[in-house]
């Protein structure tokens, strides 16, 4: 596969360095203290811990960073939230994560992802995404009643930069006043942690049956079907042809290569994609510009994480949240006109959307798999005449 590289340069600009910074801070804060949690929980060193966090975010934003200049899409990479350390070791664990990404990488080898993600009608995707992720918008809403300074003071400023000064990133807008605020107050906390370079460490997996059963075979479904499928359906909301198969076949390759330093998963996070492919961030042809700076700083933020870390503990909460709320508002708007405005698919997208906010969770699988199987029994159950349009609109497509 010959692969060629575009040059960013021209794309580089002031909206996408916004929407990458935005997405790299909401990356590298929450989900950098949920691996933490997860660390200390699992008895590992601070070594290790710091380990783990480089695999993630450094491989993470490398795989962000090659795909947004290979396809010139705002594709950002990360890591599964989920797949925390169960009560394996972590040699145990780290053979599972070699075997759950083999598994995915063999599947997107064979194109049987892209063919699933390709026959899923669109309304039903689509209300997943507003389903799982609207949890965002409310958390914004809900963080201005513990923080009514730091959140409320956020979404102001977002609205009136929207309205005065429309040349300028509200969100980036809205991230400074907070920040600038909690400084003034106090919020930033610094703790005692001591800040310094650690080599991440590399460790040897050991394969046990029991541990791929518990652990890959959830992680590899976790990764195609709940985080490569929200950015599918979240690039399909702005227009873009995603590369199924290759981010999966790339994410693979990377996580492989992680998970000897203990990372859980290496996949394409929707979340940050929403982020870097809203409307805010410019044209949508140079939308892939803000995927490739929010690699640049996820790649980074795992090179420097023994140092940055405490800092990341001391940023308040609230922000995170309120500015994430607001960096979504375009993702979900777009997401519900494309999930609703047909008269195909209704119900499915409905239940799609209702499933995806529950937050239900069976056999380790979360909200998302499950918002695309139920609504898919449901449309078959009371939409089955509307599968038939699907195939036809596919047949005219293809004659044409």
């Amino acid at each position: 596969m010959k692969i060629k590289f575009t040059n960013p340069r021209k794309d580089i600009h002031l909206n996408t360095i916004s929407s990458g910074t935005v997405a790299a801070v909401f990356g590298c804060t929450g989900p950098a203290l949920i691996i933490i949690g997860a660390a200390s929980s699992g008895g590992l060193t601070h070594v290790q811990t710091i380990s783990w966090l480089f695999a993630v975010y450094f491989f993470g934003g490398l795989l962000g960073l090659f795909l947004s200049l290979k396809y010139r899409q705002p594709i950002s990479g990360a890591h599964s939230i989920a797949g925390a350390l169960s009560h394996f070791s972590l040699n145990e664990a780290i053979g599972a994560y070699l075997i759950a990404n083999i598994i995915v990488f063999i599947l997107g080898a064979i194109g049987l992802i892209e063919k699933v993600m390709n026959w899923i009608p669109v309304p039903i995707v689509m209300g997943m995404i507003v389903g799982v992720m609207i949890r965002f918008a409310t958390e914004m809403i809900t963080s201005v009643q513990l923080s009514p300074l730091l959140a409320g003071s956020a979404i102001l400023v977002y609205l009136f930069s929207s309205r005065m000064i429309p040349t300028f990133p509200p969100v980036l807008s809205a991230f400074i006043v907070s920040v600038l605020l909690a400084i003034f107050t106090n919020e930033f906390q610094l703790h005692t942690i001591q800040s310094s370079f650690i080599f991440p460490q590399l460790e040897m997996p050991t394969f046990r049956f029991d541990a791929i059963i518990s652990i890959s075979i959830p992680l590899a479904i976790l990764i195609i079907c709940t985080e490569n499928a929200q950015a599918t359906g979240v690039l399909m909301a702005k227009g873009y042809k995603p590369p199924i198969s290759a981010m999966s076949i790339y994410g693979a390759i990377l996580g492989f290569i992680a998970s000897f330093f203990g990372a859980h998963a290496i996949n394409i996070a929707g979340p940050m994609t929403a982020i870097c492919a809203s409307e805010e961030t410019g044209k949508k042809e140079s939308r892939y510009a803000a995927s490739a700076v929010n690699g640049f700083l996820f790649s980074l933020f795992g090179i420097l994480a023994g140092l940055v870390v405490p800092f990341v503990i001391a940023m308040p909460g609230v922000i995170v949240s309120s500015i994430a709320g607001l960096a979504m508002i375009g993702v979900l708007l777009s997401s519900l006109k494309i999930a609703f405005s047909d008269s195909k698919f209704q119900m499915g997208a409905f239940f799609a959307l209702i499933i995806g906010m529950s937050g239900v969770n069976f056999l380790d699988i979360g909200a998302p798999l499950w918002a695309v199987i139920g609504s898919l029994i449901v449309s078959f159950l009371i939409e089955k005449d509307h599968f038939e349009w699907k195939r036809v609109e596919k047949k005219i497509k293809i004659s044409s």
